[in-house]
């Protein structure tokens, strides 16, 4: 019973962020324990050298008291160049170690940084899977409950009944513009932009920006002109015959 208490509160996205967490929490720690090593190794380095610059004057030294035949000064110089030639040697393994160890730490963090990068990779495609999933999931849920509460029956219904109203209300609108007189609209219509034109010509006239009209005069008086002529030769060949006939009776 606990191992199933366990396993249900165990959640495997929480636990692959906290491994993730926990990986590059190493990294930090990887490197303060190399900086460790790399500064020991330092260390033993320096204190070689040391020793080396030790032997070298202890050397001088004895070659110095050995030219002023001081072999007793020798002696003592000769002792505390064995003890530094000793600690030189010792000196110089241990910075061997050290340098193998930092090598080998080197090694190890690049291992561990392809390592993390890897399992982190793995981790954040499970996790993106996972995501994708339960939103598929909910899809799924989704299609179901339309099946399940039966959504699509009164989807399909209510789509029906908008449908309905709507061509109900366009009906309506036919039916009311069949009822108006459109012809006397239409003619009410023209009579009022005819009425707003003559108050335009009006306003132009006023204005003195009325088209010019002599074209149309000129052509009038032609008509009357030819009008008067035809009359003219009429009356003409009227009194003529009159005056024949009045020779005729005389």
């Amino acid at each position: 019973m606990f191992g199933g208490f366990v396993s249900s509160i165990e959640d495997p996205k929480l636990i692959l962020e906290q491994n993730i967490r926990e990986l590059n929490d190493q990294v930090p720690k990887m490197n303060e324990n190399i900086a460790t090593v790399k500064a020991n190794l330092v260390m033993l380095r320096k204190e070689r050298q040391k020793y080396e610059k030790h032997e070298m004057e202890l050397t001088n030294k004895i070659k110095s008291a050995i030219n002023a035949n001081r072999d007793d000064i020798a002696e003592t110089y000769a002792l505390q160049l064995e003890k530094a030639r000793e600690n030189i040697i010792s000196t110089s393994e241990q910075e061997k170690f050290a340098e193998q160890a930092y090598e080998k730490s080197l090694q190890v963090k690049k291992t561990f940084m392809r390592e993390k990068d890897r399992k982190i990779r793995e981790a954040r495609e499970a996790l993106q899977a996972h995501e994708r999933a339960q939103w598929q999931s909910k899809i799924a849920d989704t299609l179901e409950k339309f099946e399940i509460t039966g959504l699509d029956s009164t989807h399909s219904e209510m789509v029906n009944r908008l449908n309905e109203r709507t061509a109900k209300n366009e009906a309506r609108i036919e039916m009311a513009m069949d009822s108006l007189d459109t012809e006397t609209l239409e003619i009410e219509l023209d009579a009022e932009r005819m009425r707003a034109s003559d108050l335009v010509a009006q306003f132009k006239r006023e204005m003195g920006k009325a088209p010019e009209e002599a074209p149309k005069k000129e052509a009038a008086s032609e008509e009357k002109t030819i009008e008067i002529t035809g009359d003219d030769e009429v009356k003409g060949e009227k009194a003529g015959s009159k005056t024949i006939g009045k020779q005729k009776e005389s």
